[in-house]
């Protein structure tokens, strides 16, 4: 499973790294309304809710599917314009997003909350009276908040929007555009020495220090992100866009919306090991502790390191089965294996066990 960028043809002046005050407004959104995916923003995310309005704070809630499962697109406006970069400014970028016609608005709206088509052209909810309809029974089923939001939204696609700048603005006074001055400058300069990469080593050193995640082959001229999901897009003439965000991690977003110039949503500074595992070796890893036997081996091979004999002896099985069941462990990285004389033994690796939580976490947010 992974996202696809198709980039052939691409030039290399068409790649920009460029940070985004909206985009980093929307994550900020995002941890306050799901801390829990946001660990390490815990004090952050205390000292902005211990300060924030009562009705502001109702406002956050009337809209927060935009923000709270995952990223809509609305955010990242400059995608949906042809040749358009992420302003300097919030106030710029709300400009951008002013320029979205109503039928892009209200798709990017609705798009993770009601399931609306993605990655494929086609009518919206504005023009297809069964979309419209499924919209509003996906809307209802979330409840009755995003049912009046949706109706609201699909009847008067202006006022909306008009409610949607005004509270962004309200946010930018209330919390961000302090939180805006304290990031924009490691965002900055993230943005320089990915440049910087791209101008002197090329787009695939410029893309391999974005994520461990992302890969290029220059050869076949695909960009892949290795993520919980499958999706394609294609710059066809278009810009790649590279956006920075220091509130993001463990988030690596990709905007594959169709029509729309692919952007890469990368965080910095983040705290991930040099090479995370893929989403193929996490599928190995949990598969392989899915079966009773294992987990009965790996209860030995925590608390010593065991021969092939030795295990057969202590669960009563044969040879031949054991190294079966160790292959599938070994194959998936959670035992390591030594050799004392004639004597080959194997330990559970305790290390890469116990981060399997975060993994997981960090694969199904990446």
């Amino acid at each position: 499973m992974s996202v696809r960028i198709d980039i052939a043809g691409l030039r290399p002046e068409r790649v920009a790294v460029v940070p985004s005050p909206l985009a980093e407004l929307c994550m900020a959104l995002h941890a306050l309304s799901e801390p829990g995916h946001h660990p390490g923003l815990q004090g952050w995310v205390t000292g902005v809710t211990a300060r924030l309005d009562s009705h502001l704070a109702d406002r956050l809630c009337e809209a927060d599917f935009l923000w709270r499962t995952t990223f809509a697109d609305l955010f990242l406006p400059y995608a949906g314009i042809p040749g358009a970069l992420p302003g300097a400014t919030l106030a710029e970028e709300l400009d951008l997003l002013d320029k979205l016609s109503d039928e892009q608005f209200v798709d990017a709206a609705l798009e993770f909350s009601c399931a609306l088509p993605y990655g494929l052209p086609g009518p919206g909810p504005l023009s297809d009276t069964d979309l419209r309809r499924r919209a509003l029974e996906l809307a209802a089923a979330r409840g009755p908040r995003q049912l009046r939001f949706g109706e609201r939204l699909l009847s008067d696609p202006p006022r909306i929007r008009a409610w949607l700048r005004q509270f962004l603005q309200d946010c930018d006074e209330a919390f961000f555009a302090e939180t805006w001055s304290r990031l924009r400058h490691q965002l900055a300069a993230d943005a320089r020495h990915k440049t910087d990469l791209l101008r002197r080593r090329g787009l695939t050193e410029a893309l391999a220090s974005v994520s461990p995640a992302v890969t290029v082959d220059e050869t076949a001229g695909v960009i892949t992100i290795d993520k919980l999901g499958s999706g394609r897009t294609a710059t066809a003439g278009r810009d790649l866009l590279l956006v920075p965000t220091s509130l993001g991690w463990p988030h690596l977003m990709v905007l594959h919306r169709y029509g729309w110039q692919p952007v890469l949503h990368y965080p910095v500074g983040s705290p991930e090991l040099a090479a995370p595992p893929s989403v193929e070796q996490l599928t190995l890893r949990m598969t392989a502790l899915s079966h009773p036997v294992r987990m009965r081996l790996c209860r030995s091979l925590a608390r010593s390191a065991f021969t092939t004999s030795e295990l057969a002896q202590i669960h009563g099985m044969t040879a031949p089965e054991i190294s079966r069941h160790l292959g599938v462990l070994k194959k998936a990285g959670l035992i390591t294996t030594r050799r004392r004389g004639r004597y080959v033994q194997h330990q559970l690796d305790v290390t890469v066990v116990a981060r399997l939580g975060s993994d997981f976490l960090e694969g199904v947010l990446r």
